[in-house]
């Protein structure tokens, strides 16, 4: 290939790229929990959402409850629904989740929402400050549901 040929993919020739976050959210009023009927998804005490793996007993009602398509079934496996439980052992012990943990740019931060929140508004001004007026929050005043979820974005 010649030095005036690109080898860039298709989807970075645009100017315009789709953000999509494909992890739970562990809604307020979370529809999976809602749509199980053995009582296999609990809200737990850190307020996350998690699948009681020995209760669950694969119906699949909570698949298609999730407005964000994150919760699947093994299809090979015990056929269970399985998602993230925002690492629920971990939080047990004091830690937080490990994608936080080892994410090496920071943008994944786990804490209170609303220290969260205060933090992500600052952080807007001083990048609006700096003259990147089209970074905006994302999700952070939204309600979903009736209830709203426990993650948002500063873009």
């Amino acid at each position: 290939m010649s030095g005036s040929q690109s080898t860039a993919l298709p989807f970075f020739n645009s100017d315009r790229w789709l953000m999509q976050s494909d992890v739970c959210k562990h809604c307020a009023n979370a529809p999976c929990l809602e749509a199980c009927p053995t009582g296999s998804i609990i809200r737990t005490e850190f307020d996350t959402v998690y699948v009681q793996q020995d209760i669950c007993n694969g119906c699949g009602y909570c698949v298609v409850a999730c407005p964000f398509g994150v919760i699947a079934r093994d299809q090979y496996g015990d056929r269970k629904a399985h998602k993230c439980t925002l690492c629920y052992d971990r939080l047990k012990d004091g830690f937080e989740p490990a994608c936080a943990k080892a994410c090496p740019t920071d943008s994944i931060q786990f804490g209170e929402v609303e220290q969260l929140k205060a933090h992500a508004r600052e952080r807007l001004g001083m990048l609006h400050e700096r003259g990147v007026k089209e970074a905006q929050l994302y999700g952070v005043d939204d309600s979903i549901l009736d209830g709203g979820l426990n993650s948002f974005f500063l873009l």
